[in-house]
């Protein structure tokens, strides 16, 4: 069946195969200027329970890796050549920059390449039987197999690229997905299903469904067809799914409030230069988006007159406007409770140095110097284009403040000290820690995920495909 156009308004979504459509309509509209920038169905469990039907059917007509492989393949080259329509959806439904959205619709690609690697070198291992006298005379090797069918659920934040880690991944393991992209962000999905759809997946193999996130949710949760669960976005959310689910295999990827620790014989200007782009871009709508800054004291004047500087040339506007770095936040819900979180740390004694009000719409980069610890801005989530910045005394300080938090999804450290470095690799309490780069760096290949409250599994090609597969224990008596 041809693909459907990808239209300017009105969106199909994707169901076993068939662009479809519905009687209800969800607009979908710019965080920044509040145009309508398209329209997409609204549907709920009956058309996800009909794409959990096609799903099931098409399990038992599995797709060679090599095949799958060169789906993937394929899909990444259509996206490469379709990257400018996808940056600009993705700038247009989240308000993202357009050079921010340009590196992810890149990044995007690169996870199907990744993906269609694990496709081909899909294997189990040997297991040593003649080690024991039990084994003797007999060969045993394992398996991975698909684990099932996938319900994902992906955030607005990176619209298209996480959805990417959950699709590319799934396929290369060989198992069909329904996905529930964000309800504020479900074009740049609709755009990925259409190229992977021309690229040759078959009808079943993915299923896009957009409406009530509860009636979609239940469905997912409570189908025993549905074998894993991925899921990117909130904690209490994530974790009650979990909660609901106890037989299914269920993904987290949540929150973190990101801490960085700057020693004062470090590099400052490049410290600050990082930080300073990692700390607002995407208005710091990222999970791992540097949010609490460590200083050690004797530093601290001399960071601050080079990071805040840094802040203050930040462009703040228009995401299509090609110059812009830092847009609107997702909606005015956030923007106000952001605003009330600065409003907290000026009362509450806390120097505000750079930002704090509104432009165009779009709270400016703010800088939050001292304030006690207690603040939401230092021990709750912004996800916005805030961070706070505290003196330390000592390096166990700092690593104290930095593991203040329930979160732990990545933290930093800027030291030209390798001690220090492996000090800090070994008692951050993380599932990543950067050295001489910022904690929000990720590359789409490598294992990337927290723990505590920040989620229970690996992303990255490799790792998710381990988790979307089972391994059978094959034995021959030879």
């Amino acid at each position: 069946m041809a693909a459907a156009p990808f239209l300017a308004k009105d969106h199909a979504l994707l169901i076993d195969g068939e662009w479809v459509t519905s009687d209800s309509w969800i607009d979908v509209e710019s965080p920044y200027s509040g145009e309508v920038v398209g329209r997409v169905p609204r549907v709920g469990a009956a058309e996800t329970r009909r794409a959990l039907d096609a799903a099931a059917r098409v399990l038992t007509t599995p797709i060679p890796a090599h095949e799958r492989a060169a789906i993937l393949d394929r899909a990444a080259a259509l996206l490469v050549a379709r990257a400018d329509k996808a940056a600009r959806t993705i700038a247009a439904e989240a308000g993202k920059p357009l050079k921010a959205s340009t590196v992810e619709a890149t990044r995007a690609a690169s996870t199907l390449t990744f993906s269609a690697l694990e496709a081909r070198r899909l294997a189990g291992r040997m297991v040593p039987m003649e080690s024991h006298p039990a084994g003797e005379g007999k060969l045993a090797f394992t398996m991975r197999v698909p684990i099932g069918i996938i319900g994902a659920i992906s955030p607005f934040n990176f619209p298209l690229n996480l959805v990417a880690h959950k699709l590319g991944p799934a396929f290369a393991a060989g198992c069909p997905v329904v996905l529930k992209p964000a309800t504020a962000t479900p074009l740049s999905a609709l755009l990925l299903a259409e190229v992977l759809h021309e690229a040759g997946l078959p009808a079943g193999w993915l299923s896009v469904v957009v409406g009530p996130s509860a009636e979609i949710g239940d469905v997912l949760v409570e189908d025993e067809r549905v074998k894993l669960i991925t899921f990117t976005g909130s904690g209490p959310v994530g974790w009650g799914i979990a909660a609901r689910a106890p037989k299914k295999r269920v993904a987290l990827e949540l929150g973190n409030s990101t801490p960085v620790i700057v020693e004062a014989s470090s590099d400052l200007d490049v410290a600050a230069t990082k930080l300073a782009a990692s700390a607002y871009g995407f208005a710091g709508q990222s999970c791992i988006s540097v949010q609490r800054i460590y200083v050690e004291r004797p530093a601290l004047a001399d960071f601050l007159s080079t990071f805040v500087p840094k802040v203050d040339a930040l462009l703040v506007g228009d995401p299509l406007d090609p110059a812009t770095d830092v847009g609107p936040v997702i909606d005015a819900g956030n923007r106000d409770r952001l605003l009330e979180w600065i409003a907290e740390a000026r009362a509450a004694g806390a120097t505000i140095a750079a930002g704090g009000d509104v432009v165009d719409g779009c709270i400016r980069p703010t800088v939050v110097v001292g304030g006690p610890p207690t603040l939401k801005v230092s021990c709750e989530e912004a996800f916005g284009p805030i961070a706070v910045v505290h003196p330390y005394d000592t390096f166990d300080e700092a690593i104290e403040a930095a593991n203040s938090t329930g979160f732990g999804l990545q933290a930093g450290i800027f030291t030209p000290s390798l001690d220090r470095a492996f000090q800090a690799a070994r008692r951050l309490e993380f599932g990543g820690v950067t050295v001489n780069e910022t904690p929000t760096f990720r590359a789409d290949q490598m294992p990337y995920g927290g723990i505590k409250d920040s989620g229970n599994t690996k992303e990255g090609p490799a790792w998710t495909v381990e988790a979307m597969t089972e391994e059978r224990l094959v034995v021959v008596n030879a």
